[in-house]
């Protein structure tokens, strides 16, 4: 069942591309077919497997020997592997299927953002649509332990999601070059996700990334990319990284939030 993920993450990811490359430009993802950009010619089955067919065409175009960018190649294979490795931590079951949508949804948002400095609404809103609406089918989410059930994680999460949007306009309002708005509604979606208390160790997971990033040169100055701080990337890092801890965190325990943040904290 690995191999099968696997192969279901890399046609997966091969799809992710087609979202990245439209989605900004404010184009259709089914129409028109799939074609190079440089020659226009309209692409075969066999010009369009994933990962493969780049080794196998050596990173150039079939008909007008265009370079391939390699960014195709590594979405599709990233993607796999994450759903090769989801499957192995959650088996089959209502959090595998949600965990690989928000892994989608992430990888989108973050090529999108490293690659044009731009978190589209058109991809954000619907995941917070979706994020709610999961709130009453995920275990992993924690509700508020005086409600329980499903509408305690609806409640869990839609704090989360204030929380979240309430961390991320603060110092977009105090700090206006450092951060767009698309992050604050980036910060209100991982909200959503993660619910209440993780919301918190969510944004300080990403400002902590984001420290160490910055100081080491990781990613371009402010100045390279006209003031402004590629925030979100470190967003959606931060709540990948939550979704792979998740079956170490939650279990039989009972505690309070401030216990379970801790637990979460000194999660390996």
């Amino acid at each position: 069942m690995i191999l099968v993920f696997t192969l279901l993450g890399l046609c997966t990811g091969s799809f992710l591309n087609v979202c990245i490359d439209r989605l900004p430009q404010g184009q259709s993802i089914i129409n028109p077919p799939s074609h190079c950009t440089a020659c226009n010619q309209k692409l075969s089955i066999l010009d369009l497997v994933p990962l493969f067919s780049y080794l196998w065409l050596r990173g150039r175009c079939r008909y007008c020997r265009a370079p391939i960018p390699i960014r195709l190649p590594v979405v599709e294979g990233m993607t796999g592997l994450l759903f090769a490795f989801l499957y192995w931590k959650f088996g089959l079951g209502v959090e595998l299927v949600i965990s690989l949508i928000y892994t989608c949804l992430l990888i989108v948002i973050f090529v999108i953002d490293l690659e044009n400095q731009l978190v589209l609404d058109k991809v954000v809103y619907p995941g917070m649509a979706l994020a709610l609406a999961f709130s009453f089918f995920w275990p992993g989410l924690e509700g508020i332990p005086l409600l329980g059930g499903a509408f305690g994680r609806m409640v869990s999460s839609l704090a989360g999601g204030i929380l979240g949007l309430a961390a991320m306009a603060l110092p977009f309002l105090i700090y206006r070059g450092g951060m767009g708005m698309g992050d604050v509604k980036l910060g209100a979606l991982i909200g959503l996700m993660t619910g209440y208390p993780l919301v918190f160790v969510a944004w300080l997971l990403s400002v902590i990334t984001g420290g160490l990033v910055m100081l080491d040169g990781w990613l371009p100055t402010q100045s390279d990319i006209h003031g402004r701080f590629i925030f979100s990337d470190l967003e959606s890092r931060s709540h990948q990284i939550e979704i792979f801890h998740r079956g170490k965190v939650y279990g039989p325990y009972e505690a309070s939030p401030g216990r379970k943040l801790e637990l979460v904290l000194r999660a390996p």
